[in-house]
């Protein structure tokens, strides 16, 4: 890497906490430090939203599985962006009706204080673990390029996301968003996908080149693409990450129309990633950590100038995510854990409550990340607890009105002592977790409908 390229890398961190800068001075209230003001249109919102969930596990992650598996390494990203199309299909008009900032404060309304505060706790679990991929990613990247140890990369990598989050709120992340949603295109979607693929030698380099399950879509088992189905297409849909980047839309067809539209980007990412992953096995063969595909591959194909806007792209795809999820955990913890317990009012007490979890959440994301260092793992567990514990008792506050508190409660507990249990069990790499997860909050909240049901008669029948 020449010191051009290593310039341009420099320059762009340098950028990044000039935005924080710049957009501390928009922030007038709680709302636009969380929500950039409820006031997004479709310039801002689509790549924002896109950006928000192609972090380093959609962008590192794709591509090692491209690199392991061929094309059948698009799926976790295709489900993700289908989620996302779900969501935006499915639950956009209805969020944009709702004037709250996150998923536990729905849950609030509907099932009462516990379920704030519960639901908080995992919505915070589930965006550090986001985070700490995204951590992790830049590790990786900073690693290959720098010859920096991993754990200085990381923390190096996490100390620029916590600054231009804490200083610029949602602002902040919005204006980044959108510079590298332009930066991640360009960078490995215009520039390295066709200098790969040229550099392999076309459709004939790769069909000759590549083992046959490459080229098939069922690679690496159907039952994984299953899973990656369960986990990523739910958790799509309920992410307080994903959920406060809806509330920035401003307007209902903005919501809706945008995060259909950033949907559609992600699944073409996907393939994208997988391509340029399978194309890096032909390259660069044998590589140890399949992780490293993309940064070796960078390196090794591209001229001086181009690596330095390549490996800017990347660090978007992972910073993107990182602040994202970042800004989504402080605001649940002071949104729904400090401030119905204190009842803290003061718009600017909780800016100023806001910015210190931003740095708590921050060190506490790249720590775990020092010690994790595995990207899809750290993922996996997220959308385990986060999906397996609140898809159920999401649904229900959305689109059903009859089922009783207390059996939403009972199923939300239960839920999360299966997913931990099978974790704990089977291992954090276990995808079973959100399936029993699922199906026994679902099987809680029929039971509990009918014994409440029958409950009723019988009080009915002793009236009589």
């Amino acid at each position: 890497m020449t010191g051009f390229d290593f310039f341009m890398v420099i320059f762009y961190f340098v950028v990044l906490i000039s935005i924080g800068f710049i957009s501390s001075r928009k922030i007038r209230s709680h709302a636009d430090f969380v929500v950039a003001g409820r006031r997004l249109g479709y310039g801002s919102f689509i790549p924002a939203m896109a950006a928000v969930v192609l972090g380093g596990a959609s962008t590192f992650g794709g591509t090692a599985l491209g690199y392991q598996y061929g094309i059948s390494g698009m799926w976790m990203v295709m489900m993700i962006g289908l989620g996302i199309v779900g969501l935006g299909l499915f639950f956009a008009n209805r969020l944009s009706e709702l004037k709250i900032f996150s998923v536990s404060e729905l849950l609030a309304n509907r099932f009462g204080i516990s379920s704030r505060l519960y639901s908080a706790i995992v919505m915070v679990v589930y965006n550090i673990m986001v985070m700490v991929t995204s951590t992790i990613a830049v590790g990786v990247l900073f690693t290959t390029i720098f010859d920096w140890s991993l754990f200085f990369s990381i923390v190096i990598g996490g100390i620029v996301v916590v600054i231009y989050t804490l200083l610029g709120g949602m602002w902040a992340v919005t204006m980044t968003d959108v510079m590298q949603f332009w930066v991640m295109t360009i960078g490995l979607i215009v520039i390295l996908l066709p200098v790969s693929f040229f550099q392999v030698g076309g459709i004939d380099g790769i069909t000759s080149r590549v083992d046959e399950g490459f080229l098939s879509l069922s690679n690496m088992g159907w039952s994984t693409v299953f899973a990656y189905f369960l986990l990523y297409f739910f958790g799509m849909m309920i992410g307080q990450d994903v959920w406060q980047r809806t509330f920035t839309g401003k307007s209902k067809e903005v919501v809706r129309k945008g995060t259909i539209m950033a949907g559609i980007y992600c699944v073409i990412y996907g393939i994208a990633g997988a391509l340029i992953g399978m194309m890096a096995s032909v390259i660069i063969p044998n590589l140890s950590d399949p992780q490293q595909a993309l940064p070796a591959l960078i390196i090794n194909i591209l001229p001086t100038g181009l690596i330095g806007l390549t490996i800017a792209a990347a660090i978007s795809a992972a910073m993107s995510t990182a602040s994202g999820t970042m800004m989504a955990a402080s605001t649940v913890f002071v949104n729904d854990i400090i401030t119905p317990l204190k009842n803290i009012t003061d718009e600017m007490s909780k800016i100023r409550l806001t910015r210190l979890m931003i740095l708590i959440v921050g060190i506490t994301g790249i720590i775990i990340a020092a010690e994790l260092q595995n990207i899809v793992v750290a993922l996996d567990l997220a959308y385990a607890l986060l999906s397996g514990t609140l898809f159920i008792p999401i649904i229900i506050a959305l689109f059903f009105k009859s089922v009783p508190r207390k059996v939403v409660l009972t199923a939300m507990l239960v839920s999360s002592l299966v997913v931990v249990t099978d974790l704990m069990v089977e291992g954090i790499t276990s995808l079973n977790a959100i399936i029993y997860g699922l199906a026994a909050g679902l099987i809680v909240v029929l039971i509990g409908k009918v014994i409440v049901k029958e409950r009723g008669k019988s009080e009915v029948a002793q009236g009589e």
